[in-house]
């Protein structure tokens, strides 16, 4: 996305930035970078007269540190909306993980669902303290009168990472993949459809503000998205299925919201996956 933005764009990059290379790599693309920990609040420096905000940064992990958690994706978005409540919209980009897990595997989730703790094993914290981060999202929209957009990405996938990416890396070491359920659906979106509706998602912001799943068009399992990285690896993918009770059996994501900004999704989720694997594996 920085790179897509950066072409056409004056654009800023913070991050803590632990890892100098990270911060290299995103030097080279022509975006001015910035350390910083937004759960600290250190903004010094950073200008506050930015047109659009787009706060993708979240803390994730395997650690139960609620309060950490807390701090840096709910208060760090108040901290970085005040900083920047001149803008002309904010996008906060949220999570699917904030959905409360029904018993149904194809159940389609719209904006207006329950909401509740996913209880992912990856990353214990990171229900509760999503939904903190879009109460302050909201708050700051109406507080400031600032137009916010809140986007519940669902899985992101492309050369760059995503689970899809993760699958792939898993298959070419030979080991099996691990999911939750059989089936286990989500609704899966390339990172050049994302590319492609930034604008259209910016548009939706509004006060108070607007929430969205951005996700693609099409429901596909793990074991159907396994099966066709196998065929196009030449390998026969093994996915084990460990079930987990209190988590989501699948991420469907109603759609009709977002398509009304940005128009449909243009890469099938095939094409999204061949082109996904030749990047990755052209680069491993």
């Amino acid at each position: 996305m920085a790179a897509s933005l950066a072409a056409d764009n004056e654009v800023w990059g913070i991050a803590r930035f632990g890892d100098p290379a990270s911060r290299e790599r995103v030097d080279k693309l022509g975006v001015t970078t910035m350390a910083s920990d937004l759960g600290g609040g250190d903004l010094q420096g950073l200008p506050d007269d930015f047109t659009y905000v787009l706060h993708l940064a979240a803390l994730q992990g395997p650690g139960l540190d609620y309060d950490s958690a807390i701090r840096v994706n709910a208060e760090g978005t108040g901290l970085l909306l005040s900083h920047c409540r001149r803008a002309k919209a904010v996008l906060v980009m949220s999570t699917h993980s904030v959905y409360k897990p029904p018993e149904e595997y194809d159940h389609v989730f719209v904006e207006t669902d329950p909401l509740g703790d996913v209880n992912a094993a990856h990353s214990p914290t990171y229900s509760v303290s999503k939904l903190g981060q879009e109460a302050v999202a909201r708050t700051c929209a109406r507080l400031f009168d600032l137009p916010v957009v809140i986007a519940r990405m669902n899985a992101s996938y492309g050369p760059n990472g995503g689970l899809p990416a993760i699958h792939l890396d898993t298959i070419l070491q030979d080991r099996p993949v691990v999911t939750r359920w059989q089936p286990c659906p989500y609704s899966p979106i390339y990172e050049d459809d994302i590319n492609d509706q930034v604008e259209g998602v910016l548009a939706a912001a509004s006060v108070p503000a607007t929430i969205l799943n951005w996700a693609g068009d099409e429901a596909v399992t793990v074991q159907d998205w396994c099966a066709e990285l196998g065929r196009l690896l030449g390998r026969q993918p093994e996915v084990q299925v460990r079930e987990t009770p209190g988590t989501l059996r699948g991420s469907i994501a109603d759609v009709s919201r977002r398509r009304s900004f940005t128009g449909p999704c243009r890469v099938y989720w095939k094409e999204g996956m061949r082109r996904m694997v030749e990047a990755r594996v052209a680069t491993s």
